[in-house]
């Protein structure tokens, strides 16, 4: 999702809010946003410092952690500035509240690469006003001037006296102090945590066991259900025989729903066996023919209609027109399944006084709860949902079916109730990524440059169906970014997006419009620098002279890759850029292509220009599993349908890269003082491209579709 395009964006300017807890706690809180202090009511508090009397230090997280290093990151950028020791400090997982923490979209979610990006600013300063409170009420007890004290390690000192006192001994009365007006932030050049390679606070739970995600929730009395859905995308339940599962040992009760039928058992054994002893007829509905060529034939036609336009720069379509040296290219990108680790899941308790509780990890907590609130007949403040840890989340937990199934179910049992999805569950019956078509003009000059370029984009709209009010002028500017912010300097330059939704449920998948339009765009430049007989780097970098971070990112990766050295036969390089979330990204990957045409990655470079880094170790982390997921795509992932069935089910049929098939990762951070840019999805959506040209360079075959396939690069 593009910051600058979602509604509310974070201004550098907000208020503060500083109050007593129980016990004397001080706790501090930041509203982003002008103006809202005047209103009476904070428009989104971000988070919240806890400094209890006993010198604990409690951080309620914003945004939730499902392996991309937020519950390291955000702490770090508190500490930075309160100057507590990172060890110190114990974190809460925010309640559901869009309210509270929903700034700045108004809406409580974690994705899009987005949590650094709108965090760096509103969390320092949450941080810097509890300090200067803490100066303050320090002073105040000294009777000395707040500048003549200082705060170190989670406590105030006054140098000329040597007085000292901690935190928790000033916490009281800090908590009785005004917020301060303005609040001092520290030079990049003084930071002692933020740009420094810190561990995880997450590691050590999730080393040891302790660490609890979703799926680990336990309820006295619980109950746990196994789900059987129509196998056809719309398809509806139509009748069950239920006498056989009622008789197995540890079966409790069946439950009927709308598209599926649950089996709620003593465990999830138990309630699989009760699963296969049903005998279910299904209504398969208007989609029982569905393939996916049906699929893909729909998104090509729909390249015909007319779109909104995302950029129009002089005119691109009258000189495509033009006589001359002409390319266009018809590019597809397939639906492809999250497969997140941690298997879908929710326990719901119905209970008898009005009231409910539900455990689940969601990367929508507040959404989360109040749909399963409308599902339950109940107001949202009679729901508690306890977030988790999330086992991967990929855009995947951004929906809400999981948890208003769970609640369904559970509105018919008068116990807790888990339901747990399994992997065949997810991949057959979760939203997919769904199938974009696109259609790429250009037309070259005689050195062999781009005067023009035209990209048309058709598919589904996320955007219009998760936050329609982020919709710019109808626009889905999830679906054009990386094709409206092009990098490359071409006069006539247009882009364009078709709105094409269908029956098949579509989803946000890690790197989004970016991952598709990298993929194709940076495909079609290798295209267009071989029609120019140039280097691909050479013809990229050609057209790079008014984007310095661009040209840097491709340079650094290009040199540290050994660009241009000799490679053995069938053996290739391929460069991509990605300019997207802020950020600046190269990669460089190396292919050798066997005479069967199996393709093998040997090793990926990357070059990273994202702006301020918080915590470099993150960012490594971050590219690398990025890598790994695009590369998974690129070599193995499609979905494709049959009679309106997912024909994929599990990883043998829908393989992730195994550690052996992983190929060497290096990556390049380039020191920078922008603002951060984002850095989870950017890994992902660089690879691609740079895969397909690299497998062209080894074998002269141009790939527009993937996975690669086998039978398409066999040696002649």
């Amino acid at each position: 999702m593009n910051q600058a395009d979602a509604p509310g964006a974070v201004s550098r300017r907000g208020f503060l809010k500083v109050a007593a807890a129980a016990g004397g706690a001080l706790m501090v809180g930041f509203w982003p946003g002008e103006g809202e202090a005047a209103a009476g009511a904070p428009a989104g508090l971000n988070a919240y410092i806890a400094i209890g009397a006993d010198d604990s230090i409690v951080l309620t997280m914003p945004k939730v952690e499902m392996g991309q290093g937020t519950y390291t990151s955000i702490p770090m950028l508190i500490a930075e500035e309160l100057e507590v020791d990172m060890d110190k400090i114990q974190l809460r997982h925010a309640p559901p509240d869009a309210k509270v923490y929903g700034a700045p979209f108004g809406d409580q979610f974690t994705g899009g690469s987005l949590t650094i990006r709108t965090l760096y600013e509103p969390m320092r300063q949450t941080g810097a006003a509890a300090r200067m409170v803490l100066l303050q009420a320090a002073a105040n007890q000294w009777s000395v001037a707040a500048d003549s004290c200082r705060a170190e390690h989670g406590a105030v000192l006054h140098a000329a006296s040597g007085r000292r006192l901690k935190y928790g001994q000033l916490a009281a009365a800090a908590a009785k102090l005004p917020a301060p007006h303005q609040v001092a932030l520290k030079d990049a050049r003084d930071f002692k945590l933020v740009g420094k390679p810190l561990k995880r606070l997450d590691a050590r739970g999730k080393t040891d066991g302790t660490a609890q995600f979703g799926i680990d929730a336990q309820v006295k009395g619980m109950k746990v259900a196994a789900v059987a859905a129509c196998p056809v995308i719309g398809g509806k339940l139509k009748s069950v025989d239920d006498a056989k599962a009622r008789k197995l040992r540890g079966v409790r009760q069946v439950v009927r729903l709308d598209n599926a039928v649950a089996v709620v058992a003593d465990n999830y054994w138990y309630a699989r066996q009760g699963m296969a002893a049903l005998e279910i007829v299904w209504d398969e509905g208007p989609n029982a023919r569905l393939s996916t060529d049906d699929v893909r034939d729909t998104m090509v036609l729909a390249l015909r209609k007319a779109g909104h336009v995302a950029r129009n720069d002089g005119d691109a379509m009258g000189v495509l027109m033009a006589a001359g040296q002409r390319i266009e290219a018809l590019y597809l990108n397939p639906m492809l399944a999250h497969a997140t680790m941690e298997p879908m899941n929710c326990t719901v308790h119905v209970k008898g006084d009005g009231t409910a509780e539900i455990w689940t990890g969601s990367q929508v907590p507040a959404r989360a709860r109040d749909e399963a609130a409308r599902v339950l007949g109940l107001a949202p403040d009679k729901v508690t949902l306890h977030n988790h840890l999330l086992g991967g989340g990929f855009g995947r937990r951004l929906y809400t079916d999981y948890v208003v199934q769970a609640a369904a179910i559970a509105k018919q049992v008068k116990a807790p109730v888990k339901l747990v999805w399994s992997r065949e569950d997810d991949i057959q019956h979760g939203p997919l990524r769904g199938l974009y078509a696109h259609s790429v003009w250009a037309l070259l000059g005689a050195d062999g440059k781009p005067v023009a370029l035209s990209h048309k984009i058709a598919g589904p709209s996320n955007l219009a169906a998760f936050a329609p009010g982020w919709l710019k002028d109808g626009l889905d500017t999830d679906n054009v970014e990386g094709s409206d912010n092009f990098s490359y300097d071409i006069p006539h330059l247009r882009s364009e997006y078709v709105q094409e939704d269908g029956p098949v449920p579509t989803a946000f998948w890690r790197g989004v419009g970016p991952t598709r339009n990298m993929t194709v765009l940076e495909g079609f430049m290798d295209e267009l620098a071989v029609l120019a007989r140039q280097d691909p780097l050479a013809y990229r970098l050609s057209l790079l002279e008014q984007q310095p971070r661009a040209a840097q990112v491709l340079q650094v990766a290009a040199r540290k890759a050994g660009w241009g050295e000799p490679l053995p036969p069938r053996h290739g390089r391929g460069i991509a850029l990605m300019r997207a979330w802020g950020t600046y990204l190269a990669q460089v990957v190396e292919v050798a292509v066997g005479d069967d045409g199996e393709v093998a990655v040997k090793r990926v470079v990357c070059a990273v220009d994202c702006g301020q880094v918080v915590n470099p170790d993150t960012v490594v982390a971050q590219i690398q599993s990025g890598i790994n997921y695009g590369l998974t795509a690129g070599l193995f992932g499609a979905i494709t349908l049959k009679d309106g069935r997912v024909e994929q089910s599990n990883f043998h049929d829908y393989p992730i890269l195994r550690i052996n098939q992983t190929p060497r990762i290096e990556v390049e951070l380039i020191a920078s003082g922008e603002a951060p840019g984002g850095i989870g999805e950017p890994g992902t959506a660089g690879v691609g491209a740079a895969l397909t040209n690299a497998v062209y360079a080894a074998t002269g075959v141009r790939v527009r579709e993937l996975p690669l396939r086998a039978e398409l690069l066999k040696k002649a």
